[in-house]
């Protein structure tokens, strides 16, 4: 199944935001420093997570799931599966007659998956290691904000499904109003490094946290990532949002096969 994809020289590029110069330089850096803060990190990442959401994070990703109509017996590809939470919420939902690929660039997240069944390969959203038209469903959680160049993710998406697929991408944006911001600010910069110090093992896991908030504030705002994905050919774009923070933006691969997507 597996191809070298083609890269998209002719889209305008797109970056999720613009050089964090206080974590790296350029952009071979930011490669780098993403992928040495996830391998550094991975064995602790559920942790620190399932802190901070209470324990409710599995309840989300299935209902986020469910409501862009992910289906008993899909194929799915995940990608920046990470920890493998996204993944595990959409087993529950193919079940055993769907099947379910994972990508990403970080080994040392992808060493924490362990989901029986699931085939892991080492790629990046921009440049999928996967044939065309070989997916029913495309999930990506709240890997945006460390992606090189949308245009070019949306467009391997597109390419990816089949027509009449679906598309969900989970992403944390910068609520509304400055206090709202404040609190999230706070949150996410002071509280959450300080847990993460408490729970995890190593004290990268503290830095990456602190990165988080810095790629959300940063991030291009949600109606530049909606035209993004139509200009990739996806149609019924919109976004949920949940808790003024958590966005969902679903999308679908028009084609042939539309009439029965309905």
């Amino acid at each position: 199944m597996t191809h070298s994809a083609p890269e998209h020289p002719h889209a305008v590029m797109l970056p999720p935001h613009e050089p964090l110069t206080d974590y790296y330089a350029d952009e071979p850096e930011r490669h780098r420093f993403v992928r040495r803060i996830f391998d550094d990190t991975a064995a602790d990442y559920d942790r620190v997570e399932k802190v901070l959401a209470l324990g409710s994070g599995p309840w989300y990703r299935g209902r986020a799931l469910q409501r862009a109509r992910l289906r008993a017996g899909a194929q799915v590809l995940d990608v920046g599966i990470g920890t493998g939470l996204v993944a595990r919420a959409a087993l529950k939902i193919i079940g055993p007659t769907g099947k379910l690929v994972g990508v990403d660039p970080s080994p040392g997240m992808m060493d924490q998956v362990k989901l029986p069944g699931v085939q892991l390969l080492s790629g990046r959203a921009e440049a999928l290691p996967c044939a065309d038209a070989s997916f029913d469903f495309v999930s990506m959680g709240y890997a945006l904000r460390h992606l090189a160049d949308l245009s070019a993710a949306f467009a391997e998406f597109h390419r990816v499904l089949r027509p009449g697929g679906r598309l969900l991408v989970l992403e944390i944006t910068r609520p509304q109003g400055r206090l709202a911001t404040l609190a999230l600010k706070t949150y996410m910069r002071a509280v959450v490094p300080t847990i993460a110090r408490v729970v995890s093992r190593r004290h990268q896991t503290s830095e990456l946290w602190r990165y988080y908030w810095d790629t959300i504030e940063a991030c291009v705002p949600p109606e530049a990532v909606l035209d993004a994905l139509r200009a990739a050919g996806f149609r019924r774009v919109r976004r949920y949002v949940e808790l003024g923070i958590f966005s969902e933006y679903t999308a679908f691969k028009p084609g042939k096969l539309a009439e029965a997507a309905k």
